[in-house]
């Protein structure tokens, strides 16, 4: 009798256990079919937080939430009063778990200005949220070259700049619009070309602190820049090392690396050849990206290569031949986001190419556009064109 009744206690006890762990993988008890079913999860997340949910157009609920669904097909979207739309379309698997992971940008964004200088030309510093301004309004005392650094916490209204070089050092005739610069791999040194009525002349300048003497390197320039450039090959290579080793294969014979993600995982690049591009992670990993995949590469088209997921897509974006793609297409902070400069607006867009919103139709020179570290943009415009010859420095905030 006791043996019964320790059987009958197991059995309870293991089919309680067996309830909780089907239940927590998903299994729920289906009525019209009178058994238990697999069911999937979609984990509902934003910034800023409590957005609503709706699936399938019908109001579920609040992110950050869970969503209990069986096997199917879901549209998702994640809306906030203020905010653009999120979404998009997953399939939806027994026993998986699917993120929607939203952020959200403001409709409206704000516009702060940065710089009262006046300047004729900005260069972004590479990977150093810092850029070069040159300013030449006809001011002996402040017209020069100058540090713009996005990180410095300024005291006063406008971020705090730093001389490097007054223009009346240099050689007269010189102007600034009309300048290439080309910086070291540690970026801390530049040389500058300068364009003269009947020649050009270059100067090495450190990028860190006032230049109080110039160093004229017009005759040396080619063998410092081809030396900097082995350099930027070998942290290009250092970095491509995380990558799988397939990747640098076809990478070195059919790539060409334009800029890593912020957290280093993901890879934009143009492709040289037409080729097609294996997937290297067999099996394909679970309840990863959901979207359309392009590993088929087009001579001249731009990708996006995630190594955690094993996923390529090609970009969207409008083409510019006149300008460098690092200008057109660059990372927002986030490593999930690309800024789109087309020349008449700034657009931000998820790397897989849904979600895409323009952020900022205002006016602004579309030779520089820059991402803070805060997340904020960074535009060159002139707002009172009649009053000011050059334009300054603004901060688009979309976050």
């Amino acid at each position: 009798m006791r043996i019964i009744q320790k059987l009958i206690i197991f059995s309870v006890f293991a089919g309680i256990f067996i309830f909780i762990v089907a239940y927590a993988r998903g299994y729920r008890f289906s009525y019209k079919e009178k058994s238990f079913s697999p069911t999937g999860i979609i984990a509902a997340t934003s910034q800023p937080k409590a957005a609503k949910v709706y699936i399938n157009g019908e109001l579920k609920g609040v992110t950050d939430n869970t969503f209990i669904l069986p096997p199917g097909s879901y549209i998702v979207e994640i809306k906030k009063d203020g905010y653009f739309d999120w979404k998009k379309t997953f399939i939806l698997k027994g026993e998986l778990v699917v993120s929607a992971d939203a952020n959200l940008f403001p409709l409206n964004s704000s516009l702060t200005p940065l710089t009262n200088l006046g300047l004729a030309k900005v260069i972004s510093i590479d990977k150093t949220e810092r850029s070069l301004l040159f300013s030449q309004n006809g001011v002996e005392e402040k017209d020069g070259i100058y540090l713009f650094d996005q990180n410095k916490k300024p005291f006063s209204f406008f971020p705090p700049l730093k001389l490097l070089v007054l223009k009346k050092n240099l050689p007269l005739g010189i102007d600034f619009t009309k300048t290439t610069t080309t910086f070291s791999p540690d970026f801390k040194e530049a040389i500058i070309d300068f364009e003269l009525e009947n020649s050009s002349v270059s100067y090495f300048i450190s990028v860190d602190e006032e230049n109080q003497q110039l160093f004229d390197v017009t005759n040396s320039k080619e063998s410092l820049i081809t030396a900097w450039n082995e350099e930027n090959k070998k942290e290009a290579i250092k970095i491509m090392e995380v990558f799988p080793a397939e990747v640098r294969k076809i990478a070195s014979d059919s790539f060409s690396v334009v800029s890593f993600s912020p957290d280093k995982t993901k890879l934009l690049y143009q492709a040289k050849a037409n080729t097609n591009l294996p997937p290297f992670i067999t099996p394909p990993l679970i309840a990863t990206n959901q979207e359309k995949e392009d590993r088929n590469l087009v001579e001249g088209e731009l990708y996006i290569y995630d190594k955690k997921e094993d996923k390529n897509f090609k970009v969207q974006y409008v083409k510019k031949p006149d300008k460098p793609i690092e200008s057109v297409v660059m990372w927002y902070i986030d490593s999930r986001h690309f800024i789109l400069n087309d020349g008449e607006h700034l657009s931000i867009m998820e790397y897989d190419n849904t979600n895409k919103q323009i952020v900022y139709s205002g006016p602004y020179l579309s030779d520089y556009v820059d991402v803070a570290p805060d997340g904020r943009l960074l535009i060159l415009a002139n707002f009172n064109p009649q009053t000011n010859k050059y334009p300054d420095i603004y901060a688009v905030g979309i976050r």
